[in-house]
């Protein structure tokens, strides 16, 4: 791998309109060519890379301005393709949708720019035949450093339809590298955050990104769009490969030689399917040996536990299977009572409480959790309230807050986080060891959380 890889961003005008299935499809359709392909992700979305894995077999990464800051994003990239034939990226929202009030900070745009990648633009034609010139013109001439290099139709009607919209894009100038005809839906429930996981219906899900695949070999010039990643030169800014152990913006080793190693319990399985995969890498590359255990099935952590991390998923579709596992409960609730670290986000929170929607689960802290009506989104500005397992007092993280579920109370008498911004509000829970919160954050941004929880773990 070079830092020239070849590399495409795969964007829309909006949501909706077919950015999953094509960058799925043509991740799924390069490998299918012999290519290695390095699958990545616009924004803190933890789904959409789970069917990027299974269409290329490699692990799908984020790449989140917000989350890491804009220096991290090539960097991070670079790190994600190391080996790798082509580079296949899916924007999020629409090309130039970004973090609320923040301008263009996160948005697919920025992502591209970044990285010196051609975006292929992908619009629902559905509803449209001469005007899609006007729509494409408009985000071609927006900004002139987003280099537009081509455009995929989606649901179109007809051939006529297709001879339509084509006639009408010859004057924008920007080539069409496809044309999908409307069809069934390829398979892919969502639910209250979304798509169902690929954890949760694997069989399903390797039908569903093999119909992603057949429908974009079908419907694009795969040799064009290859020839298209091919034209994006070096990454920007002379940006080197991230590694776990070092950054380029946080240069101390990440353990001194002949150091202990904590084993360090890692949640998954269908209930926990939550993760960005440098955090594990980072307690890697802390010195620490890292375990997955699935709450729904195992009993027992796993032999000699020195810290728990759990992170985001579905424990309010699991909540019956989880509760009934009580030896892993209560396992967890002496882990968490002897002092041992323990990280929890999210769906983590929930499962330290004492139950969610009724159902028993570890009883680690004094709260409840249940459903609720609205859904909370957004990022979030956040600043560590004290000293915690994972961050020292005023240490400062970017967050993203996706839920629809509510924990009372909201914060314990030591809270997790701060909420800085125009929502000012404190939030989580810190106890001996615990560090609980709705928030997820990446650690790449400040790997010095991983660094503190491994040590941590080596001596409590």
């Amino acid at each position: 791998m070079t830092p020239s890889t070849p590399r495409l961003v795969v964007a829309a005008p909006s949501s909706g309109s077919g950015k999953t299935t094509v960058a799925t499809g043509l991740m799924a359709a390069f490998a299918a060519r012999g290519l290695a392909v390095s699958p990545h992700k616009v924004g803190p979305d933890y789904i959409d890379p789970g069917y990027h894995a299974l269409a290329t077999g490699r692990t799908g990464r984020n790449l989140d301005a917000y989350l890491c800051g804009p220096e991290l994003v090539a960097p991070l990239f670079l790190h994600g393709a190391r080996g790798c034939d082509i580079a296949v990226v899916e924007g999020v929202m629409g090309l130039y949708d970004g973090a609320a009030g923040e301008g263009e900070l996160a948005s697919t745009a920025q992502v591209a720019k970044l990285l010196g990648a051609p975006v292929v633009l992908v619009v629902d034609a559905s509803a449209q035949s001469r005007s899609v010139a006007a729509l494409v013109h408009g985000f071609v001439s927006w900004d002139p450093q987003v280099r537009v290099g081509g455009v995929i139709l989606n649901k179109v009607g007809s051939a006529r339809h297709e001879e339509l919209l084509r006639d009408a894009l010859d004057s924008v100038g920007v080539p069409v590298l496809g044309a999908l005809r409307r069809a069934r839906p390829v398979e892919t429930p969502s639910r209250h955050l979304g798509l169902v996981p690929v954890a949760e219906r694997r069989a399903l899900a390797v039908d569903a990104v093999a119909e992603m695949a057949a429908l974009v070999s079908r419907g694009c010039d795969l040799a064009a769009l290859e020839k298209l990643a091919r034209s994006a030169g070096a990454v920007p800014g002379g940006a080197a490969p991230w590694t776990p152990g070092f950054s380029p913006t946080h240069d101390q080793p990440a353990r001194s030689a002949g150091a202990a190693k904590p084993r360090i319990a890692v949640a998954g399985g269908p209930a926990f399917t939550f993760s960005y995969a440098e955090h594990t890498e980072l307690l890697a590359a802390a010195g620490a040996e890292v375990v997955t255990f699935d709450p729904l099935h195992d009993e027992e952590l796993p032999d000699g536990t020195a810290g728990l991390v759990v992170g985001g998923g579905f424990p309010e579709v699991y909540a019956a299977e989880l509760s009934a596992n009580e030896p892993l409960r209560a396992a967890v609730s002496a882990l968490a009572a002897r002092g041992a670290p323990v990280a929890a986000e999210c769906a983590g929170l929930l499962y330290l409480c004492r139950e969610l929607d009724g159902s028993p689960m570890c009883g680690v802290l004094d709260a409840t959790a249940r459903m609720a009506e609205r859904l909370t989104l957004g990022y979030r500005d956040a600043v560590a309230v004290g000293d915690s397992v994972l961050a020292a007092a005023g240490t400062r993280m970017r967050g993203h807050e996706f839920h629809r579920t509510v924990v009372e109370p909201a914060a314990g008498a030591a809270p997790a986080w701060g909420i800085r911004g125009r929502e000012r509000r404190v939030e989580g829970f810190v106890q001996r060891g615990v560090h609980a919160s709705y928030l997820h954050t990446h650690w790449a941004s400040e790997p010095g959380v991983a660094r503190r929880f491994v040590e941590r773990c080596r001596t409590s």
